[in-house]
């Protein structure tokens, strides 16, 4: 018996543009999942269910919203410390085709396009925003006409791209994520970090790489990716140690050093500040939360 992430077919035939459910319930038992599907999950009355995706754990407000673009991003909802005796939530799938690239090159599409790229990490939404759609959400899953539900799709899909709020779920080495709108230098810096991650990473090295002075280089680092180097460098380290957490055997001790960072404790102390939970409790967290198969 081996533990794997289950891959879950959408009742989605080729003939649709997408589906739709409603459910009312009183507990998730659904394992932890993925899908090449594009989703948009929303809960009402959730108060306190653990959510996961990728290497993101948090425990929900009453209402959540995600939406996730990664075809292999895990993610899960479990009960975790919710009471509520009735929760509802409305899951919308659909394709990735179903927005080509020649649409979403358009300028009238390019907020949309923004979000779907930020969406491989998986994507929540503040309450502010989740107010501002709740009925449109609401008419999409009452709607029964499909043209009409599609319509409505589409002015979803703008409102949440025009929420300037989102937040970024999983780190980009857990999720394996893209960077395909970022200027030529960021790409460069974050490649060479990748590939590097391991070893000891300087302002200076990285500065000189793009032909930048250490002082501009770290402004527009941060100004392009809303992160410093450091906080970014530690980020990709420890998605890649949950990511090690998850799929390895391996001891926390020999990841830690593994990921580059050079001391054990300062390893966990990170780690729990960034996860909240320790690495031991992530691991586990994960076994649990996975199909057996």
């Amino acid at each position: 018996m081996s533990y794997g992430v289950l891959n879950e077919i959408p009742p989605l035939s080729d003939k649709d543009c997408f589906h739709v459910v409603e459910r009312y319930k009183s507990e998730f038992t659904f394992p932890l999942h993925q899908h090449r599907e594009y989703e948009i999950n929303f809960i009402e009355h959730g108060l306190g269910l653990k959510r996961t995706i990728g290497d993101s754990i948090e425990y929900t407000g009453d209402y959540d919203l995600i939406l996730i673009s990664g075809d292999s991003l895990e993610h899960v909802w479990e009960q975790g410390n919710c009471k509520s005796p009735v929760i509802r939530e409305i899951t919308i799938q659909f394709s990735p085709d179903l927005l080509p690239s020649c649409l979403l090159e358009k300028n009238q599409f390019n907020s949309i396009r923004k979000m779907l790229v930020k969406a491989e990490h998986g994507l929540a939404f503040p309450l502010e925003t989740i107010m501002k759609v709740y009925n449109l959400i609401d008419n999409i899953a009452r709607e029964v006409k499909g043209f009409e539900q599609f319509l409505r799709l589409l002015k979803l899909l703008n409102e949440l791209s025009l929420s300037g709020n989102s937040r970024s779920l999983a780190s980009s080495s857990f999720a394996h994520a893209e960077r395909n709108t970022e200027s030529r230098r960021v790409c460069k810096v974050k490649d060479f970090i990748n590939q590097n991650y391991t070893k000891k990473l300087s302002l200076d090295i990285l500065s000189e790489m793009v032909g930048m002075t250490p002082v501009a280089f770290s402004r527009f680092f941060k100004l392009r990716t809303g992160k410093t180097l450091s906080e970014y460098i530690i980020d990709i380290r420890l998605g890649y140690a949950s990511r090690m957490l998850v799929d390895s055997n391996k001891t926390i001790s020999e990841i830690c050093f593994d990921c580059g960072f050079n001391n054990l404790s300062n390893f966990n102390r990170i780690f729990r500040k960034k996860k909240n939970m320790t690495p031991k409790l992530f691991r586990a967290h994960y076994r649990k939360s996975k199909s057996t198969i």
